[in-house]
């Protein structure tokens, strides 16, 4: 006992612990220079410790928080220790390194301040897997952490990388125009025109001479020539949204462009070659269409080599705090607004709505808030009514959740469901562990199938 009582021992243990620890160690004076440096500040920073013994510490760590905002400061003036607080520090090659501090007040046997002491631990890991994460979560202007989103982006870089026609079907405003830029983009037709056009948005003699062109003198009013949306897209993408609409007359001239490469602009005497990548798209069910005869069976082959289907936002309405996000950021740059975000209790009504209109619906409904919210945070009462977006109850503090917990219950079923109710096959493509799927389900109120299809 007396031994351990020896100051000099009990400093030399002390010591020894704060050696052993991975997170970086340093105390400071009242004059704010260095006393301790323990082996992993020297590790993390790349300064040696003779060196940065007796210097100031902000002569050493150059971190975001050593001017105006320095922890260890706010924990001397007030004497509370602060737990965690992100910034970042500059280490001996220049380099910036993400950190998360946590500080304390140093006091002698008397109970005087002498110093204070702050410990800091490296994220440049976890920073590095943030940044991956967020790289396959955003493909071109697509933002998504859904798993039948995340299914959809690993096919791209393989469609986008071929020649191939390429069919995107989905529901209005879920991005098919988007998700086609992405597929061209991403492709080595990437510095050639991406050109689009609407075939439900015109009738037919005026979508022909929009797609083939004209000469002059073709039809009244011609007096020049005009170049038509496949010269434009000459070794580019030409995206034909909503090819479902097209006549019967106008699919068998566009099978032809596709089979043959070639077309005539009206009035012309000779054929035109034609390089260009068609990507279609349509909100119909075109394999419908080609049974009931409305839509011809090869030309339906000829745009439907490869298939991408984007899934409605109530199929993946996880998203939605992420697209909010997105939209709001958007926002206050064309319009030179500081909207903080929405609050929780708006996400919850956003949550709760089966969006017919998709993506699209979503983004109308944040342009109509930032219309009527001056700044601040958009709130429940900025939402339009259909979403029923009324005042809180106080006393159903809950229900604030139940949106969060229907949203997380639908996605956890839909999951089940793709897996045959393998959990463990779940729970990976959730990207929780088994044990969690488990306790959600069971809190969720989710039935545990009689089969668990661990061996199917």
């Amino acid at each position: 006992m007396e031994e351990h009582s020896n100051p000099l021992k009990l400093t030399e243990f002390t010591d020894s612990i704060l050696e052993s620890i991975s997170d970086g160690v340093f105390t400071v004076d009242n004059q704010w220079r260095i006393s301790f440096f323990n082996r992993a500040a020297e590790g993390i920073t790349g300064i040696p410790r003779n060196e940065a013994l007796g210097k100031r510490c902000s002569e050493v760590f150059k971190s975001s928080m050593c001017e105006a905002d320095c922890a260890l400061r706010q924990t001397l003036n007030n004497t509370t220790p602060i737990i965690n607080k992100s910034c970042y520090i500059i280490n001996a090659e220049g380099e910036r390194i993400p950190v998360s501090v946590s500080t304390a007040v140093l006091k002698n046997s008397e109970g005087q301040v002498i110093g204070g002491a702050e410990t800091f631990r490296d994220l440049s890991e976890v920073e590095a897997l943030r940044n991956a994460l967020k790289g396959r979560s955003q493909v071109g202007g697509f933002v998504s952490h859904s798993p039948l989103m995340r299914n959809l982006f690993e096919l791209l870089p393989a469609v986008s990388a071929s020649s191939s026609n390429v069919l995107i079907q989905g529901e209005t405003g879920t991005g098919k125009e988007l998700l086609a830029r992405a597929v061209h983009d991403m492709g080595p037709r990437a510095d050639k025109p991406f050109i689009a056009i609407n075939c439900g948005a015109l009738p037919d003699n005026l979508l022909e001479s929009e797609l083939f062109g004209y000469k002059k003198g073709a039809f009244t009013g011609a007096t020049q020539d005009k170049p038509g949306r496949f010269a434009l897209a000459e070794g580019g993408t030409l995206f034909l949204d909503e090819i479902g609409e097209i006549s019967p007359a106008l699919q068998v001239r566009l099978l032809r462009v596709l089979q043959e490469h070639s077309y005539e602009p009206l009035g012309a005497v000779k054929s035109e070659q034609s390089d260009v990548r068609i990507i279609a798209a349509t909100h119909k069910d075109l394999a419908a269409m080609v049974a009931n005869g409305e839509f011809r069976q090869d030309l339906y082959y000829r745009i439907h080599v490869v298939d991408l289907k984007l899934p409605p936002l109530r199929s993946r309405k996880e998203d939605i705090p992420l697209l909010v996000d997105q939209f709001v950021r958007n926002f206050n740059r064309l319009q030179n607004r500081e909207v903080s975000g929405v609050s929780p209790e708006a996400i919850s009504f956003l949550l709760d709505h089966d969006w017919p209109g998709n993506v699209r619906e979503l983004e109308n409904v944040i342009e109509r808030a930032f219309v009527l919210c001056p700044n601040g945070q958009i709130g429940p009462g900025y939402l339009p009514s259909e979403l029923g977006a009324k005042a809180m109850p106080k006393d159903q503090p809950e229900a604030i959740g139940s949106a969060r917990q229907l949203a997380e219950k639908q996605s956890i079923q839909e999951s089940l469901k793709r897996n045959r109710f393998n959990r463990a096959a779940t729970a990976r493509e959730l990207g929780i562990h088994k044990t969690t799927l488990y306790r959600k389900m069971k809190s969720l109120q989710i039935p545990f199938p009689k089969q668990n299809g661990r061996n199917r």
